[in-house]
């Protein structure tokens, strides 16, 4: 029988993800943790049920499973503790939760991910909370926006679809001062790519649907807390009962065993593609941190680990009806939302309508692509193919 390390500090990443959050002692010998069904757990005596002796006293608060997912993220993100929640948007959700009351003022990241900015403008407004949104690369002068009512700072790295890189640990030393928290949507590079809590982040928010998963069949959230926030965290987590389901926290396990593999072939193969766009002629400019003409990479090289295989790219002004026709005849780049997993995508994006600390004025139409696990010549070709297709339909750029 598989023994579990007495001490996981000195172990590469690879082998905590094998290991973390797993004891086969304690399921019979099994390797896996099964998945645990129910909301009733029975007590044995009448003391042990008026006393809450019980490891596990009712579904919502917890099951073998869970905790399993729970104590290796735990691990992983370097935190003092971990929750799930159903889905990315939940986990934020949470999180800000924890933070916030009426007549607190948030600061937000211009560059968020959209449906974060929906719950910001509607359910915490009608809550009593103020958002302010500031420009992503604003670094440590996110101090002149901070008042006396500022309780939360979020931020998210890199910016969704934008790919601004911020400087967390400035914004952080920024925040602490004024004795605010720091939230950050980290999904892009997951605790692999970015420590989260050693760069001064108080709340952690990742989407297990994203790269966690790897298959692109399930929806998860986690947020993970410091020491100073994981019981306001956890306290939270317990009034609203925000569960995730059993089997997807059960297939959310199995993925994180292979995660950092995954993790760098998606990078490996995100950088090659990035630079062979950045090649081409239809292509103005590409949005990838880890090129070394991007306005963040020195941020991201300092502070990151990695890279992941999500990014954007500007194309040069060329019309609707041709970019239409270059991803509607794509073969192997499904349109579709969400990333992470296994298989590539690409969509179309306009932030213009949802900007309103900065600017988004490209010189021509956006996409945002992920590349997945597929032979990158194989990729290639289908690109090929469709810039040919946009070129065509547009004799020359407009």
């Amino acid at each position: 029988m598989t023994k579990t390390p007495s001490d996981r500090s000195k172990l590469g990443a690879r082998t905590r993800l094998v290991h973390a959050g797993r004891d086969p002692n304690e399921q019979h010998g099994f390797v896996n943790t099964p998945i645990y069904r129910g909301s009733t757990v029975l007590y044995g005596t009448y003391d042990d049920l008026v006393n809450r002796r019980n490891r596990y006293t009712y579904g919502t608060k917890g099951t073998p499973t869970t905790e399993a997912l729970e104590l290796a993220w735990t691990e992983i993100s370097g935190a003092a503790g971990s929750v799930l929640a159903p889905s990315g948007l939940a986990a934020v959700t949470l999180a800000l939760t924890t933070c916030l009351k009426a007549g607190d003022h948030l600061l937000m990241t211009d560059s968020v991910y959209g449906p974060t900015r929906i719950f910001c403008d509607t359910v915490l407004q009608r809550f009593g909370v103020e958002t302010t949104y500031y420009d992503p690369t604003v670094g440590a002068d996110i101090e002149a926006l901070v008042r006396s009512n500022t309780t939360a700072i979020f931020t998210e790295a890199p910016g969704s679809q934008s790919f601004e890189v911020q400087d967390v640990p400035a914004i952080a030393n920024v925040a602490h001062r004024h004795g605010a928290a720091v939230l950050m949507d980290n999904t892009w590079a997951t605790p692999l790519f970015f420590s989260p809590h050693d760069h001064g982040v108080d709340l952690a928010i990742e989407a297990g649907t994203k790269y966690l998963s790897g298959g692109s069949d399930l929806l998860l959230g986690m947020v993970s807390a410091n020491g100073r926030w994981f019981k306001p965290l956890r306290r939270t987590f317990d009034a609203i009962a925000m569960c995730a389901g059993p089997e997807d926290v059960f297939l959310a396990l199995r993925g994180l065993r292979t995660m950092e593999l995954r993790l760098r072939e998606h990078e490996r193969n995100g950088l090659e593609m990035a630079r062979w766009l950045a090649t081409r002629s239809e292509v103005s400019r590409v949005l990838h941190p880890a090129l070394e003409n991007h306005p963040g990479h020195a941020i991201w090289q300092r502070d990151f680990k990695g890279s992941s295989g999500l990014f954007s790219v500007i194309l040069e002004p060329f019309s609707t009806k041709a970019v239409a026709a270059m991803l509607d005849g794509l073969e192997l780049f499904g349109m579709g939302y969400s990333w992470g997993g296994f298989e590539s995508l690409v969509v179309p994006f306009d932030c213009s309508s949802i900007r309103t600390a900065t600017c988004w004025n490209p010189e021509g139409p956006a996409l945002r692509f992920h590349i997945g696990l597929e032979d990158v010549e194989d990729l290639k070709r289908d690109l090929e193919a469709g810039f040919s297709r946009l070129r065509s339909a547009d004799s020359a750029p407009l």
